[in-house]
């Protein structure tokens, strides 16, 4: 929208000036507003507004689909400039090479599919012969069979190992720890757990507390026990404590539990080793050891040929 404005000169003294200069005034405003007004109008104009982007768009992203498709070939390619080519771009030929062979499956074109993925499989080949020589040559680095072999003698072996480290940790532990029984009496499978704790404690001789939550609810609400049966593990001196199960568990998994509870609220493991056996320190298995072995353990070595 736009105003004109006619000023004809007058004889008005300094009222006339005045008279001009505000019409010169008003007339500047009106054509700055007017300026604003599509402005303002297309406040509401874009994604915000969920409207479609510009058709503009929308064929430039047609024309480059249409010339992705144009028909590519192998003549300008060798097999060392495939065999060398950056795996993004040897994947990209090859989709390519594959969807030509497809649309229109030609002797030439099938040959062509087939030869790259001959190429693609025989890379793959020497990149797994490649690893394997270098987690043989630095097998104590990479190569986790020596303390989890998977072999059946060395699984026997293994085995003997753990069960030993177990039973010795939880009998030096028997002095300043103790476990929380928690029961109720509506529980039937406190009765069967009750059964397996029998055992331990023979074969232990751990001090067992058994508390009855329907009677103690001091002791069920501190170490928020809603369900039966659970047993704690505690430590003397410690107002931390850790759960061991919820609900009924076999000896043989109470005291692979027991000793990793007993090594945590000692002060001997933490989250990131929490699975970690002493005779597994410094090894594959234990995660933090390479930390250990240098900033760059892979420039400390004779890495042979590439």
């Amino acid at each position: 929208m736009q105003m004109r404005f006619s000023i004809k000169l007058c004889r008005f003294g300094n009222l006339g000036k005045l008279l001009l200069v505000c019409s010169l005034v008003f007339a500047a405003g009106t054509t700055a507003a007017a300026q604003d007004v599509k402005f303002y109008n297309n406040t509401r104009h874009g994604w915000f507004w969920y409207e479609d982007p510009p058709l503009v768009q929308e064929e430039t992203k047609k024309a480059e689909s249409k010339s992705s498709r144009q028909p590519v070939s192998l003549d300008n390619y060798t097999v060392q400039k495939l065999w060398n080519m950056y795996p993004d771009d040897f994947q990209e030929l090859l989709n390519k090479i594959q969807k030509k062979a497809v649309q229109n499956p030609t002797e030439q074109n099938i040959m062509e599919y087939l030869s790259m993925q001959d190429i693609a499989r025989r890379k793959a080949l020497a990149y797994t012969n490649a690893t394997m020589y270098v987690t043989q040559k630095h097998a104590a680095l990479f190569n986790a069979n020596q303390v989890y072999p998977t072999t059946a003698p060395g699984i026997t072996a293994r085995v003997t190992m753990q069960s030993r480290e177990i039973a010795n940790t939880i009998n030096r532990a028997g002095f300043n720890h103790a476990l929380i029984f928690f029961v109720n009496p509506s529980c039937g499978f406190c009765k069967k757990q009750e059964q397996i704790l029998a055992y331990f404690k023979d074969k232990y001789n751990w001090p067992i507390r058994t508390v009855d939550i329907s009677r103690n609810i001091n002791a069920a609400t501190r170490f928020n026990i809603t369900v039966t049966p659970t047993l704690l593990l505690i430590k003397k001196g410690q107002d931390d404590y850790m759960t061991i199960s919820t609900g009924v568990i076999a000896l043989t998994e109470l005291e692979r539990k027991l000793y990793r509870a007993i090594r945590f609220v000692s002060g001997n493991t933490n989250g990131d080793n929490f699975l970690m056996y002493d005779f597994q320190k410094g090894s594959p298995l234990d995660a933090k050891s390479i930390l250990n072995k240098g900033a760059q353990p892979w420039a400390n070595r004779n890495n042979g040929t590439n």
